[in-house]
């Protein structure tokens, strides 16, 4: 089991850049793939990004493809996202999830397909 706890959200004009972290307890967190989501207020949660095991294999939302990084530290059970050029609309609560299973054998972008959530962090992009 893994418990995942989201920081780093705050209040960023547009164009600016945050960037999320995502830390995990167990000894195990470099066996499992991690996925970022979010939900907007009135809005169903939606997948942002994911990462393998190894950190070799990423996907992202077409909506973030291109501004957001997502990346990984093992060694300090850690994700993050590095989160340019914001815009308005990505104003979110952003949540962290985490599966032992294959990256191969999952659909990352279903929230079904994670075992494990943060309580999220806010990220505020103003106009």
């Amino acid at each position: 089991q893994v418990q995942l706890v989201e920081s780093g959200g705050g209040l960023v004009q547009a164009g600016g850049s945050l960037r999320l972290s995502c830390a995990a307890s167990g000894r195990t967190f470099g066996s499992y793939v991690i996925g970022w989501f979010r939900q907007a207020p009135g809005k169903e949660r939606e997948f942002v990004a994911a990462i393998s095991w190894s950190g070799g294999t990423t996907n992202y939302a077409d909506s973030v493809k291109g501004r957001f990084t997502i990346s990984r530290d093992n060694a300090k059970n850690t994700v993050y996202l590095q989160m340019n050029s914001l815009a308005p609309e990505d104003t979110a609560v952003y949540y962290c999830a985490a599966t032992p299973r294959p990256y191969i054998s999952i659909n990352y972008s279903r929230i079904q397909s994670y075992d494990y959530w943060g309580q999220g962090t806010q990220v505020t992009v103003s106009s």
